[in-house]
């Protein structure tokens, strides 16, 4: 462990704290991963990029991090206050395909785009369709300690129960939830305004694809209650860092803290750590605006996915960011200058111990205050301009960047040796690069996306550059 103490915003205490986890030298993490109904948007990466951020930071500073993250492929409605249709439901019918076949195309999309961006994928990763046994067990006990009611087939959690429900903020109920979705609409069936669905019944949605059998009827969990339970699985009855977008703060995770703090009588987690919006000019980046801005329209546009964390990771992660094509501009020219500048350090010769922890402190210690990425790199540029060997500066160059993840001393303008790829698979994957091609000159991105996850599984990786497509083993 270092001597910096990490500090960073805790959303439920509304302060900038001390970081002190609940196990000396251990963190049990959890992130809210993402509904796979459609492609995740630059917007949703950001708060993935920051994330990968405070994980690589802890374990810099020298801590044993455990870090989980859900996969929502059931349950979550189109509002987050239990109404209109399951988004997955949604996805397939817009797709004409089942809700798993939807599940899966989107999940692999998901993490190739976390590749393309150099986010670590969580220690546990775990789909809420394999954890009904854990949703039922824990919403059989909310209802016989009297947290949880019956009515209209639905099960639901009653908030009136709680000493405190609205942990986050002294807002009122109606500037949360419209600060939620504007489309919230009254459900006659609950006691209380703020109640919350735990489990549905067909008494809810009689064409939902996935029902299992519960103690209360057919049916499905609601989208709250699989965050809960997913990380009390894996991660224990306390968790030090909950991790998420604003979006989430309500009702998503206040709804979490009720039905977990219910279940488990103590204190669930000591930490919230939530990102801003992405925004463009037209206001905040969301699908239900229509167009979705992702990392493969980026890379078609000849966007290296490293210049988007950059940019990610030149603002600090509780200011909303707005994007736009010059600022990317602008960040690819410095991405570029940074990389070349780093090739041409001589990396022979002794390093300079003592700069080197000189700056290695600086830059932790830039971290440790909130998070503070954008300072962080500008100690980068600083040990770049100062005197000292170039095997020094290449060696911090390298440790930063097991924070930074900017690919800043990675071979660049040639691909990696294509080691165990006959000629025959080689004539494949071309064909297949031609196919994708076409599909994108129809404006068929589905199926250009379908052919690079297909590849991918096969372990080759393609990459979309100004000077066409490369690719390359995974």
């Amino acid at each position: 462990m270092t001597e910096n103490k990490l500090r960073f915003y805790n959303t439920l205490t509304r302060k900038v704290e001390q970081f002190i986890p609940n196990e000396e030298g251990k963190v049990a993490m959890y992130t809210c991963g993402p509904t796979v109904y459609h492609f995740a948007h630059i917007g949703n990466l950001r708060s993935y990029i920051m994330e990968d951020l405070l994980e690589k930071t802890l374990r810099f500073m020298g801590y044993d991090v455990k870090r989980v993250m859900n996969i929502t492929d059931v349950g979550h409605l189109s509002s987050d206050a239990d109404t209109g249709e399951d988004k997955m439901v949604a996805g397939a019918k817009r797709e004409h395909k089942s809700v798993m076949e939807i599940a899966k195309f989107y999940t692999d999309v998901f993490f190739e785009d976390c590749r393309r961006l150099n986010i670590k994928i969580p220690d546990v990763v775990e789909p809420a369709t394999n954890c009904i046994d854990d949703f039922i067990r824990v919403i059989k006990r909310l209802e016989e300690t009297g947290y949880a009611y019956e009515s209209g087939g639905n099960i639901y959690f009653d908030t009136s129960k709680l000493k405190e429900y609205y942990v986050f903020s002294s807002h009122s109920e109606e500037e949360l939830l419209v600060g939620a979705r504007e489309d919230v609409e009254e459900d006659v069936n609950k006691r209380n305004k703020s109640d919350f669905v735990l489990w549905f019944t067909k008494s809810k949605f009689d064409d939902q694809e996935l029902k299992w059998d519960s103690p209360w009827g057919l049916g499905y969990p609601g989208w709250h209650i699989e965050c809960s339970c997913i990380s009390m699985k894996h991660l224990g009855e306390y968790m030090d860092i909950h991790c998420g977008g604003v979006d989430n703060i309500f009702p998503h995770h206040t709804n979490e803290i009720a039905q977990s703090e219910a279940y488990l009588g103590h204190k669930w987690c000591n930490y919230w750590f939530h990102v801003h919006h992405l925004n463009d000019k037209s206001g905040k980046m969301s699908k239900s605006k229509g167009g979705i801005l992702t990392v493969s329209t980026l890379e078609e546009k000849g966007y290296d996915p490293m210049v988007y964390r950059l940019f990610c990771l030149q603002s600090h992660y509780r200011k909303p960011l707005e994007f736009s094509y010059e600022v990317l501009d602008n960040m690819s020219a410095a991405y570029e200058k940074l990389v070349k500048r780093i090739a041409s350090l001589d990396r022979e010769g002794q390093v300079q111990k003592e700069q080197f922890d000189a700056y290695r402190q600086r830059f932790e210690a830039a971290l440790c205050d909130d998070l503070n990425s954008s300072m962080a790199i500008t100690v980068l540029y600083d040990l770049l301009k100062a005197d000292m060997s170039d095997a020094t500066k290449y060696a911090l160059a390298e440790d930063f960047d097991r924070v930074l993840s900017l690919r800043l001393t990675e071979p660049r303008g040639k691909e990696k040796e294509k080691e165990g790829v006959d000629g025959e698979l080689e004539q494949f994957i071309l064909e297949k690069i031609e196919e994708r091609r076409a599909a994108k000159k129809e404006k068929d991105f589905a199926k250009a996306d379908a052919i690079r996850a297909q590849l991918l599984e096969m372990g080759i990786a393609l990459e979309d550059t100004r000077e066409g497509v490369k690719w390359k083993k995974v």
